[in-house]
């Protein structure tokens, strides 16, 4: 894994409380993590949010900041408590009351990648996963909380974008009763983790940049938008989960042919968005 275990692009001005994060879009894949693995380079990619960084790198030239994480999703998730620990993957780990996420394979350091396929041959060890987790999960929450502050002290607020895919195969069971199929699912916990407006004018951005959007079903949101989402408090934290199937090939994992017309809608609402917090009060000039 490289030294540096999140990439940060500042604008020049930062003109918006808006930041954009992509936590699970890492794809750092060490000789050393990929030797342990009971799975192919392949294979091991299908829980990573492939392209998602690509899709959202201009939201520095309107003003926000956009945080991407460099060790891929099987490594370490960044989208869950640090304490989520496995004990069916890790040596030493007591079993806490039921969490779901844990009970599928899905905690912290994860034990499965799509479909429940088992990433290890064994169990690792309690010292590597807390050694994951002090050198890439506290570098990101911290930066981005970093971020989140200096929004609410420059305007007031901060509104954090959480940038997700999903598996086109993830609607198919929903009940749309004859709706459209969705191309984007915003979660704020059905309201918990951002104010109305706000999840309002985000669902807006999509729309006007020609997307189908769903709120809350079936992703109402996970560790990271409860964890930072707190609309008391003028902090705001919405998830946004895109079907892969509109930029990618999922087997081939490689992008479409169209893939920069497509970038251009992404980039349409994320000026949106980002207008959504421009600044009240001074900009903050990049550090």
């Amino acid at each position: 894994m490289q030294e540096t275990t999140f990439d940060l692009s500042l604008p020049a001005v930062r003109s918006t409380s808006v930041v954009f994060a992509s936590p699970h879009s890492g794809r750092d894949y060490a000789s050393s993590f990929l030797s342990i693995a009971d799975l192919d380079a392949a294979e091991i990619r299908s829980s990573e949010d492939a392209f998602i960084d690509r899709l959202y790198e201009d939201a520095p030239s309107f003003g926000a900041p956009f945080i991407k994480a460099l060790a891929p999703r099987a490594f370490v998730d960044l989208n869950r408590g640090p304490d989520e620990l496995d004990p069916a993957l890790i040596e030493g780990v007591r079993r806490k009351p039921h969490n779901p996420r844990i009970a599928s394979g899905l905690g912290v350091i994860p034990r499965v990648v799509a479909n429940g396929r088992h990433i290890y041959r064994g169990k690792i060890s309690l010292n590597e996963a807390h050694d994951r987790i002090a050198t890439y999960w506290r570098p990101y929450h911290d930066q981005l909380q970093t971020l989140l502050d200096e929004s609410n002290r420059a305007y007031g607020e901060s509104i954090l974008i959480d940038c997700h895919s999903m598996p086109h195969e993830a609607l198919a069971t929903m009940n749309l009763q004859n709706a459209p199929r969705p191309d984007i699912v915003l979660g704020d916990r059905f309201g918990s983790t951002a104010a109305g407006h706000i999840m309002d004018q985000v669902e807006a951005a999509f729309t006007e940049a020609g997307l189908r959007v769903a709120r809350n079903a079936p992703f109402a949101g996970a560790y990271i938008v409860q964890q930072y989402g707190r609309p008391s408090r003028n902090q705001h934290a919405i998830q946004v989960e895109m079907d892969r199937a509109l930029y990618m090939d999922e087997r081939t994992l490689e992008p479409k042919s169209d893939f920069a017309a497509f970038k251009e809608q992404i980039s349409a609402a994320i000026a949106m968005i980002a207008a959504i917090g421009f600044a009240k009060d001074q900009p903050v000039a990049a550090e």
